[in-house]
C-alpha cells in the first residue's frame, strides 16, 4: 500500500508541476498558485462539511498550518530559481527535498533493509539525472543555488509535516483543508505585496477564464498528492514513501515529452530508467 500511494503521489505532483509550469507562461506564478489553491480549498471545504471532518480538530492541525505556510515560500523560491538559472541545474537540486523526510524517518527509528537502501540510492540518482544536469554554459549564480536549496528544504518539510497532520481519513480531509486555507492566505498576501510593488496580477489585465479548468486541475492534483503521500507515510516506512513520492520530476519530464513534444536527452532517459529500477527495488524490498 505504501508503494502504491507513494507512486500515485509522484504521478499527481508531476502532472501538477507540469500544468503549473505551462500556466505560468500565461499568468504570473503567484496568481497561478493562489487561484489553484483557492479552488482546492473550496472543494475540500465541501468534503469536510459532508464528512463531518470538523470533529477531528485537534493539536495535529498545527502541522497542517505549518505545511501551509512553508509550501508557498518553497514554491515562490522555486519559481524564482527557475527564472534566474537553468532548469537543468535547478530541477535536480530541488529533488534533494527527499532528504528531509528520509532524515525524519531515520531519527524516528526507521531502519530500511539493504534492498530498500539500494533502491533509494538508485531512484534518487535517477531523479537527479532525469532533470538533465547541465554541465556546460555560464556559471550559475550563488543566489540561484540558495533559492533552489531553500525550495528543496521547504518541499521536504511539507512532506514531513503533512504526514503528521492527521491519523484518520476524515482528519486528513480537515488537515488538507486547513493547509490549503493557509496556502491561500500566505500566497494571497505575497500577491498583494507584489501588486503594490507594481507587478501585474493578471495577464493583460483580465482573468484567463479559459484556463480555469487547468488551474482547478493543478490545485486538485496538488492537494490529492498531499493526501496520498500522507496515507503512504502512515502505512509504511517514511523513507520508502518519500523516495517513491520524489519521482515526480520524471513524470513532469515525460508529460513535457508527450504533450509539448520536448525531446529527452540521453541522460534524462537514463535517469528515468534508473528511477523506475529504483522503484522496483523499493517495492520488492
Amino acid at each position: 500500500m505504501t508503494a502504491l500511494f507513494a507512486l500515485a503521489t509522484s504521478l499527481l505532483w508531476g502532472l501538477a508541476d507540469f500544468g503549473g509550469g505551462v500556466l505560468t507562461r500565461r499568468a504570473p506564478a503567484l496568481t497561478v498558485v493562489v487561484v489553484s489553491q483557492t479552488v482546492a480549498a473550496a472543494v475540500l471545504g465541501a468534503i469536510v462539511v459532508a464528512t463531518g471532518g470538523w470533529s477531528e480538530a485537534g493539536p495535529r492541525l498545527w502541522f497542517a498550518v505549518a505545511a501551509g505556510l512553508v509550501g508557498p515560500v518553497a514554491m515562490i523560491c522555486f519559481y524564482q530559481a527557475l527564472a534566474r538559472g537553468p532548469m537543468g541545474v535547478v530541477s535536480p537540486l530541488a529533488s534533494l527535498s527527499v532528504a528531509v523526510p528520509i532524515g525524519v524517518g531515520l531519527v524516528l527509528g526507521e531502519r530500511p533493509g539493504l534492498m530498500q537502501v539500494a533502491g533509494a540510492a538508485v531512484a534518487v540518482g535517477g531523479v537527479v539525472l532525469a532533470g538533465g544536469p547541465q554541465r556546460t554554459g555560464a556559471p550559475v549564480q550563488r543566489q540561484t543555488i540558495v533559492l533552489t536549496l531553500v525550495a528543496a528544504l521547504g518541499f521536504g518539510a511539507v512532506f514531513a509535516l503533512i504526514a503528521e497532520a492527521s491519523t484518520t481519513v476524515t482528519g486528513l480531509f480537515l488537515a488538507l483543508f486547513v493547509q490549503r486555507l493557509t496556502n491561500v492566505a500566505a500566497g494571497g498576501t505575497a500577491l498583494y505585496v507584489s501588486v503594490k510593488r507594481g507587478a501585474p496580477a493578471l495577464p493583460e489585465g483580465r482573468f484567463p477564464w479559459d484556463a480555469l479548468p487547468a488551474l482547478a486541475f493543478v490545485g486538485l492534483a496538488d492537494v490529492s498528492a498531499n493526501g496520498t503521500y500522507s496515507v503512504a507515510a502512515q502505512h509504511g516506512p517514511v523513507t520508502v514513501a518519500a523516495v517513491l513520492a520524489s519521482l515526480y520530476p520524471v513524470v513532469t519530464a515525460l508529460a513535457a515529452r508527450g504533450f509539448l513534444r520536448e525531446r529527452l536527452r540521453g541522460v534524462q532517459a537514463a535517469g528515468a530508467g534508473l528511477a523506475l529500477l529504483g522503484t522496483l527495488l523499493l517495492a520488492t524490498g
